[in-house]
Order: structure tokens, then sequence, then C-alpha cells
């Protein structure tokens, strides 16, 4: 077994500041954070939304800069959204972990009979928010991670939203899975997560996870992916793009690879530990290497070359994800 003194949790430089968007925060819906824009013309509902963790910035760089830019969609709507305010509003980078969420796992909560309880900060907030992502029909959320780690695309389990990650042509690794034991997430809700590709299910929903929280560069991966996606959704033509947002764009990935989970490791405790600092894509050739220990129990990699996905225990506790196992793939 290992001791919990044996591997202990090193403490990250925090160097991404906090944005000021003190003048972006009343929005112009009537709902603190969040803004609409109609372009009058045909197209789709277009939402871009950050700050579902409070800690997790690069999101809301993004969204002040698209902002400050007077980004309009020249095709369908745009909506862009600071989620959970009350948790970013205690965010301090000595302590950045403990503004994650103020109640609760805000992006665990997507469930109706979850917000409908309203029995936290995070569900009532949802329950502001749940209208403009009803609507919506292409979502990019935007997140970060506890470690540093090349950033990663969540797609789900739905085709539809793997061929958008292919014709974004970035990030290199884009994971395709079935979300989180302890709830749902955002760009799983409603029509989001079904798998049917059948007319009235028309959507995509992508979740950037940009870098480290604290790495000025998940700023810069934020930027791009919002290009990337807003360019795709039609919602604006490249050339407006380039111009309205220099140097927003970064060059494609030389290649992809998809990452496709095929199971996940809860921690029984806090006391979950890895044998070694992952920090995520490691690759173990042989199954059965020994990754962890959870309260007693050997963590066993299940097959040969398995990738380690986001492990981290910087949030361990009962009934916390802390690393997904995934195979890879050429993503064509």
């Amino acid at each position: 077994m290992i001791s919990r003194d044996d591997l202990s949790v090193p403490p990250l430089s925090f160097r991404l500041p906090a944005p000021d968007i003190s003048a972006w925060r009343a929005g112009n819906t009537g709902t603190e954070g969040v803004w609409h824009f109609d372009s009058g013309a045909p197209g789709r509902r277009v939402m871009v939304s950050a700050l579902l963790h409070g800690n997790e910035l690069c999101g809301a760089w993004a969204l002040k800069g698209l902002l400050e830019a007077g980004l309009r969609p020249e095709r369908g709507t745009l909506t862009l959204a600071f989620c959970n305010l009350e948790a970013f509003d205690g965010f301090d980078p000595a302590h950045h972990d403990a503004s994650r969420f103020t109640d609760e796992d805000f992006n665990r909560q997507w469930l109706d009979e979850r917000i409908d309880a309203a029995n936290t900060r995070e569900r009532r907030r949802a329950a502001a928010l749940r209208p403009f992502v009803a609507q919506s029909d292409w979502l990019l959320d935007i997140h970060s991670m506890h470690e540093p780690s090349a950033p990663l695309l969540l797609t789900g389990l739905q085709p539809r939203n793997l061929q958008l990650a292919r014709a974004m042509r970035s990030p290199e690794f884009v994971v395709v899975d079935a979300g989180h034991q302890d709830g749902v997430r955002m760009r799983d809700y409603g029509r989001f997560g079904a798998l049917s590709d059948a007319p009235g299910h028309d959507t995509r929903s992508l979740l950037i996870e940009c870098g480290f929280h604290g790495d000025p560069a998940s700023r810069a991966v934020a930027q791009d992916q919002c290009v990337r996606f807003l360019e795709q959704a039609g919602a604006l033509e490249a050339d407006s793009l380039t111009r309205q947002l220099p140097g927003w764009r970064l060059p494609d990935a030389p290649r992809q690879w998809a990452l496709e989970v095929t199971g996940s490791v809860v921690a029984r405790s806090s006391a979950f530990r890895f044998v070694a600092p992952f920090t995520g894509l490691e690759v173990f050739e042989k199954a059965g290497s020994v990754i962890g220990d959870n309260d007693g129990v050997p963590v066993v990699t299940p097959y040969d070359d398995c990738v380690l996905v986001m492990p981290s225990v910087r949030q361990a506790r009962a009934g916390v994800t802390v690393v997904r196992f995934a195979r890879r793939a050429p993503l064509h």
C-alpha cells in the first residue's frame, strides 16, 4: 500500500491572472453574465460558455476578448455565458481549487430533477442558465485542468461531435467519453446528450480542456478553439474571424488522436494515491501495470497500450473520478 506521505501533491504556480470582467458582468439578457446577439439572418443558435468552475479562467479571458472585439454573428445567434460567477468571485490564486465551486460541482448538475430541486447555489444558477442551453444548437464549453497537460477536446459518444473535432483540426488529442458517474455535464444536457443523429438532434457540443488552470497558454488555446468552433458553426466567415480576432488562431495540430475512454477509477476516499506524479496521456504498454492505490486496493491498467486521461488527486474524495482509461487510434 502507498503511504499518503509518499506522494504528496506538489503545488503548481498559477501564472494566469484573473480577468476583470466587471464591464461585461451584467450581460444584456436580464440574466447576469449572459450575452445574446441575433444576426437577423437564418443560422444556428450557437453558445460559448466559460467559468463553469470558478478557477478555470481561460474561457473567461476568451469571452472577454470576444466581447471587447465587438464580435457579432453574421448568421444565426450567438450566446456568451460567464457561468459560475459566485465561485469566480472567491478566486484566490494561492488557493485556486477552493473556488472550483461554492456548494457542489456545477458541471454535474445538468439533470432537470437536480436543477428543479434548486437546493444549492449551483443548481439555482443552472436554472437561470438552462433556457439558454436548451435553445442552443451548438455549444462550446471551455474548461481547464488540475494538472499540466496537453489540451483535450471532449466529444461525448456522438459521432457527429467526433466529426466536428476532426473538422476543427485541433487539438491533437480528442477524448470520446460518456461523462461522469456523479452527474451530467452541461455539454450532455437535453438534446446535446442524444446519441441519435435523427432530425431534432442535429446538435453539436464540445468541451475543451485547455491545459493547466494557471498556465497562460490555456488562454491562447481557449481563443483558438473559439475561432475554430465559430467558423465551423457558420456563425462567421473565416476571414471575418481573422480580421476581428487577429492572432487567435493557432497552427493546426500535426495529427489528431482519438482517445476512447473505456472506464474510469472513482476514489473511495481522499486517500487515493497514484504511484507516480502522472499528469495525463501516459501510455502503459502492458495490462496489469499498477498505477495507484484506492484505499488499499491496487489500481491496474485494464489492457495493453492503455492511456491515462486527466489523472489527478487534487479533488480526490469518495465518489470523484480520479483517472480515465482510454484506447488510442489515429483520428482520420
